[in-house]
């Protein structure tokens, strides 16, 4: 019968227990999300080098209009990518302005014209209609596929628009920070270390859905979003480069130790804000009832 050994070597570590590894693997896996960046995009890469493959041989001008195709082409798939995980990132947030660049409506227009481009490459150079056909076309189909990109900023109804500013740039700010350490952490090339702060990074992004559900938390919450975030970003980022030339045991126990600080904390700063919350609710229903029952409405 199989048998599943484990070591200090192994992923889980010498020194668990089975009951702490089947309570540490769930979180591993909190908070995953899939890359918006699927094969439909992807496929998009293709046009342009078939395009390019079938016009390259056919003369000065086809030549020319199929390489500026494929420039088009290529162009609309590498901005459709950021357009989509633009989208993403609006859809996970509570709090989220609409992206500066409509990066998908971008795209739809640069593989019309590619469409168009391509078609005028292999039929006759006197002929518009046809490529003007194809390419409102292939921009309808595009649009059709992936959709638009959000056209309004999204917030809390009865929330002051100057407080969802304040804390919308905060949690940019916050995930700037986030992103950079991702980056950081990818030179070290330790898969254990990239998970250990990914788990970090699922506790922090909850305090600021925490604090985007409320704005009023933002005081209290931004030395986390900043100050910490910010120290945490530089710690990553020396013991990467110390990791990576040296594989520093201790250098790695202690970056551990740190990511384990910042979770309780960050963790424990969600906790509080959250039963803050529910103690100014509590406090908004007891004085509602007694304002009722001073009008003489009973409540069961």
């Amino acid at each position: 019968m199989a048998q599943r050994f484990g070591g200090k070597f192994s992923p889980d570590g010498a020194g668990k227990n089975k009951a702490e590894a089947r309570e540490a693997k769930p979180r591993d896996w909190q908070g995953a999300t899939v890359d918006p960046v699927g094969a439909r995009s992807n496929v998009l890469f293709v046009p342009p080098v078939v395009l390019v493959a079938t016009t390259i041989s056919d003369g000065a001008l086809p030549m020319a209009t199929g390489l500026i195709g494929a420039a088009l082409l290529l162009g609309g798939a590498w901005i459709l990518r950021d357009g989509l995980r633009a989208e993403a990132a609006y859809h996970a947030r509570k709090v989220a302005k609409r992206p500066a660049i409509p990066r998908k409506i971008f795209a739809a227009v640069l593989t019309g014209l590619g469409a168009a481009a391509a078609v005028w490459a292999h039929g006759d150079a006197a002929q518009i209609v046809a490529p003007v056909i194809f390419g409102l076309a292939a921009g309808g189909v595009h649009l059709a596929a992936f959709g638009f990109d959000p056209l309004r900023d999204k917030g809390l109804e009865g929330i002051d628009s100057f407080q969802q500013d304040r804390v919308a740039r905060a949690v940019d700010e916050a995930e700037t920070h986030l992103t950079q350490m991702t980056d950081a952490m990818k030179r070290a090339g330790d898969r254990q270390m990239m998970a250990r702060l990914e788990r970090f990074q699922t506790t922090a992004r909850d305090l600021f859905r925490t604090v985007e559900e409320d704005p009023r938390d933002l005081t209290a919450a931004r030395k986390y979003l900043g100050v910490y975030l910010m120290g945490a970003r530089d710690a990553t980022t020396k013991f990467a480069d110390i990791y990576a030339r040296t594989r520093d045991v201790q250098a790695r126990d202690d970056y551990a130790a740190l990511l384990d600080d910042l979770e309780q904390n960050f963790a424990s700063r969600t906790r509080k804000m959250l039963l803050e919350d529910r103690t100014d609710l509590t406090v908004e229903i007891d004085v509602l009832r007694d304002r009722l029952n001073r009008e003489g409405v009973r409540i069961r």
